[in-house]
């Protein structure tokens, strides 16, 4: 044997002991289970595991409602989950523009989700999220039997927290885009949300938050109450509808807040928003729906045949019977009484839906929205004058600052 071909020997089965240990290293990468963030935690994030489970994937599931700020975390550190579940787009926009989010196109079907939730209209775009839950809003709780009057409620009938264990602000933003939609159309309300800096300060976003505003001026104590409370009640209790000590008889919130109602929530009814809103009496000009989507974050198979087995009429039917939610999914048709039945028509049925505006907006500007709410109650439970124009202005600087995005963002309001 030739000291050449003993070389080429050795060459070779340090290629093959290389190959070898590359093969084990992606073989011990692809049978790690398949990482997941979500917004779902207790019993709701219990049946999305069982959920999960039913696909034969092997998966670790994280659930809490700081999603946002422990997703963040997970990039920031280089390890993000393979899978992220988020309530809006306006974040994962971001992240899909800084190429971090891997195309979902050919992992569920286009045509089993129609606008807003389509995230594409064409099948050259790409497609970075998909809905697995879909949520109304735009409509008011009462309890059965005390259903109000048509007509504008004071805010001590309101049962309004603002308390979140993630990014706070929200539910008093959900007054904001209601207000909106509801005075201006869904035209305006579209053009605000993908980032009509002048909107802010103009006098249609103006003149909606100064009717929140008054709201919140009628009563500093019941402003205070709902500055300092949990939006989802106490822990273990029948949230904020059914708590009774406070005497609110509404609240404006989505159709989740069921799972906050517990047992009692088969005592819960609801109505259109409108006519209960300050400076109400309108018509209904459209509903604003909100959605948690997933996006894919690693290009691992076993995680994208999890998206599409969430994302197929199939996984969207044992998840809605599963933990009694809704689906974006057309074919998925949803069972329950006529509370349900109500929701469902809303979601589906004619008329336009509009995205969450905060959901959409990118983080900055929704952080800034949020602040602007924040205060507005503060310094209303406090006593003091409120300055508009002022918080406006504060958030219209920082919209101004945002960059033009990548991910195109087309579909915030259905026709």
């Amino acid at each position: 044997m030739t000291r050449r071909f003993k070389v080429l020997v050795l060459l070779a089965a340090l290629l093959l002991v290389c190959a070898g240990g590359m093969v084990a290293v992606w073989s011990e990468r692809d049978d790690e289970p398949v990482t997941i963030l979500g917004p779902w935690t207790d019993k709701q994030g219990e049946q999305f595991e069982e959920v999960l489970r039913s696909f034969g994937i092997p998966f670790e599931y994280q659930g809490t409602a700081a999603q946002r700020e422990v997703l963040l975390s997970k990039v920031q550190s280089g390890e993000p989950p393979d899978i992220a579940i988020m309530p809006g787009v306006g974040e994962l926009a971001e992240y899909a523009d800084q190429d971090l989010l891997k195309p979902l196109n050919d992992l569920y079907a286009v045509e089993e989700y129609g606008s807003p939730w389509n995230p594409v209209s064409t099948p050259r775009q790409k497609a970075y999220w998909v809905p697995v839950k879909a949520d109304l809003k735009s409509i008011v709780w009462y309890r059965e039997g005390e259903r109000p009057a048509n007509s504008p409620a004071r805010l001590t009938s309101w049962c309004i927290g603002m308390g979140d264990d993630g990014a706070s602000g929200w539910p008093g933003s959900d007054w904001i885009e209601d207000l909106v939609l509801q005075r201006e159309g869904p035209e305006f309300y579209g053009k605000w949300a993908l980032g009509d800096a002048a909107a802010w300060t103009g006098t249609q976003v103006r003149e909606a938050w100064e009717a929140w505003a008054g709201l919140l001026q009628q009563d500093e104590a019941a402003a205070g109450r709902a500055l300092r409370t949990d939006h989802r009640g106490d822990p273990g209790a029948y949230g904020l509808l059914f708590k009774g000590e406070e005497g609110c008889a509404l609240e404006h919130q989505g159709s989740f807040a069921r799972s906050f109602y517990g047992d009692k929530g088969r005592l819960a009814r609801l109505m259109d928003s409108a006519p209960l809103l300050p400076g109400g009496g309108d018509q209904v000009r459209a509903y604003e729906v909100t959605g948690d989507f997933a996006a894919l974050f690693s290009d691992r198979p076993r995680a994208g045949d999890l998206i599409e087995r969430l994302a197929s009429r199939e996984g969207q039917r044992k998840w809605a019977e599963a933990a009694d939610v809704f689906s974006a999914n057309r074919r998925v048709r949803a069972d329950g009484g006529p509370v349900e039945e109500e929701i469902a028509r809303r979601l589906t049925g004619p008329g336009p839906r509009c995205l969450d505006a905060s959901d959409v907006m990118p983080p900055a500007v929704r952080d800034a929205f949020y602040e602007a709410v924040l205060l507005t109650i503060a310094r209303a439970a406090a006593g003091e004058d409120l300055d508009v124009p002022g918080l406006l202005a504060d958030v219209e600087d920082v919209a101004k600052t945002q960059p033009d995005r990548r991910t195109p963002l087309k579909t915030v309001c259905s026709r």
